[in-house]
């Protein structure tokens, strides 16, 4: 890839940006499709984000900012004008600066990962669902779980406000959906989440007791620093179903790609690409 004068930026900013994933997806992408964009990782500390992301728009070949972990909900409180998705989880992932200079949010998290689950042959209408973290991925997996027609979500976060701030926001938009809050206790769940960032280390605790999920359970992991996380090798191992982070990512790739205004395709062809390259990340 030959990065010119002429190439648009898409920032990916977040912190760390060693786990970063999708540089090795978009980038072979439009290496192949001759597109002149690049994908950069910028790292960033929570306390400098609102200056970064002023400061992003204003470089003049900038097309857009993927947003990550820590800054999905703060990002939600910067941009101008916001999606129904941004406001129903109140986090953002994607940022584009409009015509007259203010910026758009939007949020494709829950929607790739509910994508993925679909393809795996996961039936959502009617699912009991646990997210184990309330921060913008887990907001995000909540609410695209609600649309799909979960009968019921119960959301666990270490700090109980934002997870009853996440059921607050649900139940103004979803008055019938059955919504629980603190206990992390996933017994008698179809569809178990860890959207915290507990399996990015192998020290890390486990983000749930996986003693209490069931054989059959779909447990999913939005961790992509590594492929099968120790929650979700210690969940295969009790016979359940799993769904690795980076299952997410190529899903909602495509959505990004239109959100920026770049030709679309699809996720087969995203994921082909990366194991062409050999840079798929795993």
């Amino acid at each position: 890839m030959t990065i010119r004068g002429t190439t648009d930026l898409i920032a990916h900013i977040g912190f760390p940006t060693h786990g970063f994933k999708s540089p090795l997806i978009y980038n072979p992408y439009f290496e192949h499709a001759g597109i002149d964009a690049v994908v950069v990782p910028m790292g960033c500390r929570s306390e400098d984000f609102p200056d970064v992301l002023a400061a992003v728009f204003k470089l003049t070949n900038i097309r857009g900012a993927l947003i990550t972990m820590p800054h999905k909900v703060a990002a939600a409180a910067l941009v101008n004008e916001v999606s129904a998705a941004v406001r129903i989880a109140g986090a953002c992932n994607a940022v584009r600066r409009m015509e007259d200079g203010r910026l758009q949010g939007d949020l494709f998290d829950g929607e790739g990962f509910i994508r993925a689950l679909e393809r795996k042959g996961c039936r959502l209408a009617g699912a009991r669902a646990f997210i184990a973290g309330a921060g913008g991925v887990g907001s995000a997996i909540a609410a695209s779980l609600a649309s799909a027609g979960a009968r019921s979500i119960a959301v666990f976060d270490i700090a109980p406000g934002p997870a009853r701030a996440l059921a607050n926001r649900l139940s103004s938009f979803y008055p019938n959906l059955d919504l629980r809050t603190g206990s992390d206790d996933p017994t008698d769940c179809d569809i178990v989440v860890n959207a915290t960032p507990m399996g990015t280390h192998d020290d890390d605790p486990m983000p749930v007791d996986v003693e209490r999920i069931a054989p059959g359970t779909w447990v999913g992991d939005v961790v992509m620093a590594t492929g099968m996380t120790p929650c979700l090798i210690a969940a295969q191992a009790r016979g359940c179903r799993v769904q690795v982070g980076t299952d997410m990512l190529f899903e909602q790739i495509p959505k990004y790609l239109e959100f920026f205004g770049f030709p679309n395709t699809t996720p087969e062809h995203l994921r082909q690409l990366a194991q062409n390259t050999s840079t798929e990340p795993r």
